[in-house]
């Protein structure tokens, strides 16, 4: 009886949910923002890295430890793998699914099994389940949902012929499930308005103990919210001009957002990672329909809950209160360029799917065949389309073409897409693209400093000088657009401009190597050698492998006299650089003879048992095809790193020597572009 009442439905949404995600995240890998929440976030790959996630709350973009937690814990599993954590999401939603079956069954809500099997496939949720980042929806929602079967059964709310018992440990326990989920997203902080709704719906009143019992969590979701707000504003750049929005604006994107939300759940065609940013003009009369008929909504299920029951009332209360806090009312980050997005909803989506299932099941009550027939044909559906959007999650390019197929003025998929196809050395589609997103967006800085950079590597310095101009008259605070135009004009040769261009750079960007370098290089020029020579130690200092401050460094020293350290820098800069144009992880930017002879350079002036210019020596041959030549360097320097001592080195060493047995040359893994490839106001 248990299997056929419990397991058997709970496996059914469990394997809906795995036919429809499957195929499509085995495929998947890391798209945007999972670059800062996995693949180079320096903190999971340590100890210590654990504990910030945990006690510094502006380590991270968002203060959500529990979510990088399971981040930390999966690195340790299987690296960077993007199929392990596409597979935990979907395992989390799935999760979630099944408890909102048992959820839905305790209030007895008809066709309770329909609404958690579309809540399983339905497209809008493809957002938080195939996008890694958003683990913060697909975890806190598990957590929020166990939290609420707890607080169910200690305020004895059950389905028919049930008599749960009240406990404070099913209290104590839903209160760590829901600081779990605050942990995870503090959308979840909901969790107590809607459980003073169900007790309405399900007991007639609520009692003042009831009440009590709920103000902890109260205290708790308040708390993090606000917390979560300032963060947002303060820490992830939520304020500014695409923020400035007057209050009488805010309850017009609001009404207008309520009803698009409901509009996809009904109709979830044409859903893109980024829709178009509406504009709100106060002035036009048919933008107040909105939030007028979703008042009008709310009014005409509350006057006819004596007739239609509370149900309905409690669902769309849900459904509303629960997206509040992504209706514009409050600052987000993703207001910059669309005031909805999918992944919003995902939590409140809830309450539309059970009005809409447990109207069917009413509908079809005594025609089981037909109704049996109707919703193997909407999950079928649904789970196809779920299946095809799946699949835009696959790479970066294919979720920007989507993303521009649907929304062509998608200023930001315009800019990365760029960065994409110049990667690709596709250079004129990634111009094309820049110069369309400064057109769609004429006060962006990314675009214009991205475009200006390949302009300059196409060695049309003069043409990218205004480009880089512009920006810095937008943003004459940003550190990067002060050096590229700082480094733009040292290229023709104007070194005073350029110097201090560039001091603007380091005094905004502390720790900014690159800055320092090019900087030292200016004052160099200049003839100002012992500044040049603080910049380039200053460099060294932040970043002691930075190859070319390591060479300047030694040519300032020379002319200075001091041969004997100008020798040492000269050598590490030479086997820095050599190692560098051997292992770059972009093969265009490979170069193995060069590394050879900067590498037998560095063996010159070193000596000829040097292990780190031998170990240079061994990538350059390999990348140049010498293997049998890579294989002996490598094998001396390995014996000349152990006979000083340095026996960690001579294992590194060794490991890359098997490589170059096995007729490979060394490689970095793969990786996204690092923090700060991409501007903040690009998150």
């Amino acid at each position: 009886m248990v299997f056929q009442r419990h397991l058997i439905p709970a496996a059914s949404v469990v394997a809906l949910a795995m036919v429809a995600y499957l195929g499509p995240l085995a495929h998947a890998g890391f798209v945007w923002d999972d670059d800062m929440y996995v693949v180079n976030n320096a903190a999971l790959r340590t100890l210590d890295g654990l504990r910030n996630i945990w006690l510094d709350p502006l380590s991270l973009p968002q203060y959500y430890p529990l979510v990088h937690t399971t981040f930390w814990v999966e690195y340790r599993l299987w690296g960077l793998d993007p199929l392990g954590y596409h597979l935990v999401n979907l395992f989390l939603h799935a999760g979630s699914a099944v408890l909102l079956l048992w959820i839905l069954r305790r209030l007895a809500v008809p066709g309770a099994w329909i609404a958690a099997a579309v809540f399983a496939v339905h497209p809008v949720h493809v957002e938080s389940v195939a996008w890694i980042t958003e683990r913060k929806n697909v975890l806190s929602a598990l957590l929020y949902l166990g939290a609420a079967s707890c607080f169910l059964s200690f305020f004895r709310i059950g389905g028919p012929g049930e008599r749960p018992r009240s406990s404070w440990g099913r209290y104590v326990l839903g209160s760590v499930l829901f600081l779990g989920a605050l942990w995870s997203k503090t959308v979840t902080a909901s969790l107590p308005a809607a459980l003073l709704l169900v007790l309405w719906w399900k007991k007639d009143r609520v009692r003042a103990r009831d009440a009590l019992a709920l103000v902890p969590l109260v205290v708790l979701g308040v708390s993090f919210g606000l917390a979560t707000a300032w963060i947002e504003a303060h820490h992830v750049g939520a304020r500014g001009d695409a923020w400035d929005l007057t209050p009488l604006e805010r309850c017009l994107i609001a009404g207008r957002a309520l009803w698009f939300y409901a509009a996809k759940l009904v109709w979830p065609l044409n859903l893109a990672f980024i829709y178009p940013r509406w504009a709100i003009d106060a002035g036009d009369a048919l933008l107040y329909l909105y939030p007028a008929s979703a008042a009008a909504v709310v009014a005409t299920v509350w006057l006819q809950r004596d007739r239609i029951g509370r149900g309905p009332v409690v669902g769309v209360l849900f459904f509303a209160g629960t997206l509040v806090p992504a209706l514009g009312f409050f600052n987000v980050f993703p207001m910059r360029y669309s005031f909805v997005a999918d992944h919003f909803q995902y939590l409140a989506s809830v309450g539309v799917i059970a009005i809409l299932s447990a109207t069917a099941a009413r509908l079809f009550r005594k025609r089981a065949l037909a109704g049996g027939v109707v919703a193997a044909l909407v999950l079928a559906l649904l789970a196809g389309l779920t299946a095809r959007q799946a699949l835009v999650y696959r790479d970066l390019e294919t979720l920007w073409r989507d993303t521009l197929a649907k929304n062509p003025g998608a200023w930001m998929a315009h800019t990365n897409l760029g960065m994409i196809l110049v990667r690709q050395g596709r250079i004129d589609e990634g111009i094309a693209h820049y110069r369309t997103s400064i057109r769609l967006e004429p006060t962006l800085v990314e675009p214009r400093l991205n475009l200006g950079e390949v302009l300059q590597r196409q060695g049309q310095v003069d043409e990218a000088i205004p480009i880089i101009e512009e920006a810095v008259r937008l943003r004459p605070d940003n550190p990067m657009a002060r050096y590229n135009l700082g480094t733009a004009l040292g290229k023709r040769g104007r070194y005073v401009e350029s110097v201090a261009h560039l001091q603007e750079a380091v005094s905004l960007g502390p720790g900014f190597v690159e800055a320092e370098y090019n900087l030292g290089t200016a004052l160099m020029s200049l003839g100002r050698l012992d500044e040049a020579a603080a910049h380039f130690r200053e460099a060294l200092r932040a970043r002691p492998d930075h190859a070319g401050s390591h060479i300047n460094l030694a040519r300032v020293l020379e002319l200075e006299g001091d041969a004997a350290r100008s020798r040492t820098h000269r050598v590490e800069g030479l086997r820095l650089k050599a190692f560098s144009l051997a292992t770059q992880e972009d093969p265009r930017a490979r170069n193995g003879p060069e590394a050879v002879h900067l590498a037998k350079q560095a063996l010159l002036l070193a000596g000829p048992d040097d292990p780190l210019a031998l170990d240079a020596l061994a990538a350059a041959y390999a990348e140049t095809g010498r293997f049998e030549e890579a294989v002996t360097a490598a094998r001396n320097a390995a014996r000349s790193a152990r006979s000083r001592g340095l026996a960690r080195l001579a294992a590194s060493i060794e490991s890359r020597m098997e490589m170059y047995r096995s007729r490979r040359p060394y490689r970095e893994a793969p990786r996204l572009p690092r923090p700060g490839e991409l501007a903040p106001e690009f998150r």
